[in-house]
């Protein structure tokens, strides 16, 4: 029955693939069965055995030609999204430690999610140590910030770097960082079920103020200059 569904749902991408723009990709997000509480150590590794890895390597401007090397995995499992994120770079940074400032400006990794594929999205914005950005809205300028208290209360998150800050780590670093966002967190979207559902996505890669400032996507992003704010320009998530 699972087989016959998952095909079912690769069939459904590649229609929606065919309404969007060319490049625009697909991504079925395999359910994971787990009975109870999954730490954080259990999602890493049943991530790393049940869940493809993809990368996170278009350049979109030519301004910007540094490329990291970043991979993740994406699951769900108990009405939750499962990340894990696999990082290459020559320069790190980790300043911010207050929940919902400005992450981007570090080493940032950054995954936006448009649930109803209505174009009000949450901007999940979280550097190398955790520090987490939330918002939701239409576009750039129109955010609405979650509660800092329900954010740490409710994403689980951590960082082979750990939660300290630090200053600019020069030289080339391997880091890693698992991600659990549980449904309730998306408060504008109440009783929303996981299972089945197609949204709309894409995932960045970014670091505004290091060394080498740079900005990749999973999914291209055709605009002039650096924007992550573009809900047209998301690819799509097929939920198992």
């Amino acid at each position: 029955m699972k087989i016959k569904f998952t095909l079912a749902l690769l069939i459904l991408g590649t229609a929606v693939a065919c309404t969007q723009k060319k490049d625009s990709k697909v991504l079925v997000v395999p359910a994971i069965e787990f009975q109870g509480y999954a730490g954080l150590s259990q999602v890493s590794e049943l991530l790393e055995t049940q869940a493809e890895l993809h990368r996170i390597n278009t350049l979109n401007w030519e301004a910007f030609p540094y490329r990291p090397e970043i991979a993740f995995r994406i699951a769900h499992c108990n009405n939750e999204i499962w990340l894990k994120y696999y990082i290459k770079e020559d320069h790190v940074l980790a300043t911010r430690t207050a929940t919902n400032s400005a992450t981007h400006r570090d080493s940032c990794l950054e995954f936006f999610l448009d649930p109803k594929g209505d174009g009000n999205y949450y901007n999940f914005e979280v550097n190398a140590i955790g520090t987490t950005h939330l918002a939701y809205g239409p576009n750039r300028k129109a955010r609405t910030f979650i509660a800092p208290e329900l954010i740490e209360e409710q994403l689980r998150v951590r960082s082979s770097l750990g939660k300290e800050p630090f200053a600019q780590k020069i030289g080339q670093q391997s880091w890693e960082m698992t991600l659990v966002i549980p449904a309730d967190i998306l408060i504008y979207e109440k009783g929303l079920t996981l299972s089945g559902l197609r949204a709309r996505a894409n995932f960045y890669k970014c670091g505004d103020d290091s060394e080498i400032p740079h900005y990749l996507s999973w999914n291209p992003v055709e605009t002039d200059r650096p924007n992550f704010h573009t809900p047209q320009f998301f690819g799509t998530l097929i939920f198992e």
